[in-house]
């Protein structure tokens, strides 16, 4: 793959993303519990965020010249999310299995409009860095692999069970 592909794949998952986000709208069911163990799409949202600050943060550091080392300590593990405000997703110690609700928390009292906003600039920060970055670049940091984990496919992730909430809530209407 390349650059100018990928580009257009992560526009385009992100097109479909937000269309599902639209066709559920800005009303009380962004913030209704339930969707994912007893999380609203607002925190499923606020999750999608942590990812992208920490790529977004990732590829900050390749534009500088700076390197990343995951975490292979618990302090530094602990530390990293300390001075970052998000774990280190790539660090062998962070556990994937599950959304980590305590991570969300600092946006349970941000209005989701707040949350929206700040994700999408977010999103158009890492395109940017994206276009500045060579190819040789990308696929020296794995970053076609690396980008898609913290950006589309969690945008699919989220689809699928906002997807599968509504239907469930249309179900018992």
């Amino acid at each position: 793959m390349n650059k100018t592909s990928f580009l257009e794949r992560l526009q385009n998952e992100r097109d479909h993303f937000e269309l599902l986000l639209n066709r559920v709208g800005f009303s009380r069911q962004l913030t209704m519990k339930g969707v994912v163990d007893g999380l609203s799409i607002k925190d499923l949202l606020a999750d999608i965020l942590l990812h992208e600050y920490y790529i977004a943060d990732r590829l900050s550091e390749i534009l500088h010249g700076e390197t990343y080392s995951p975490s292979t300590s618990h302090s530094a593990f602990d530390k990293f999310e300390e001075d970052f405000g998000y774990p280190d997703y790539e660090s062998p110690l962070y556990k994937k299995d599950a959304i980590r609700n305590s991570n969300n928390e600092k946006y349970n009292n941000i209005a989701l409009d707040e949350i929206v906003a700040e994700e999408l600039a977010l999103y158009s920060n890492i395109t940017t860095s994206l276009h500045k970055l060579t190819n040789n670049q990308c696929l020296d940091h794995d970053l076609f692999h690396r980008v898609a984990l913290f950006t589309y496919k969690p945008y699919r992730h989220v689809s699928l069970a906002i997807t599968n909430w509504l239907k469930r809530i249309e179900s018992e209407s």
